[in-house]
């Protein structure tokens, strides 16, 4: 039996965290994505970018909320970075 790997708001704040994005318990993914928008700079920028890629791209599958709150957030204003 295959196990498909399962990204929902805890493992999605865990992977911010990882960053260096300070985002509280109980947070939801629309909230844990306009904490990490919070004081961009160029670093940040491109490790969320990667994060999102790899998220977007990957094998793990993606609760709703947290796939839509990463195209209304953080899509747009990585877009807005080039």
């Amino acid at each position: 039996m295959m196990h498909a790997d399962l990204i929902d708001q805890d493992d999605f704040r865990d992977r911010l965290i990882a960053l260096g994005i300070a985002v509280p318990s109980g947070t939801t993914p629309e909230q844990a994505c306009q904490q990490a928008l919070c004081g961009l700079n160029p670093e940040r920028v491109t490790a969320l970018r990667r994060l999102v890629e790899e998220l977007l791209s990957g094998h793990a599958t993606l609760l709703p909320s947290v796939r839509e709150a990463i195209a209304r957030q953080l899509l747009p204003a990585l877009a807005q970075h080039r």
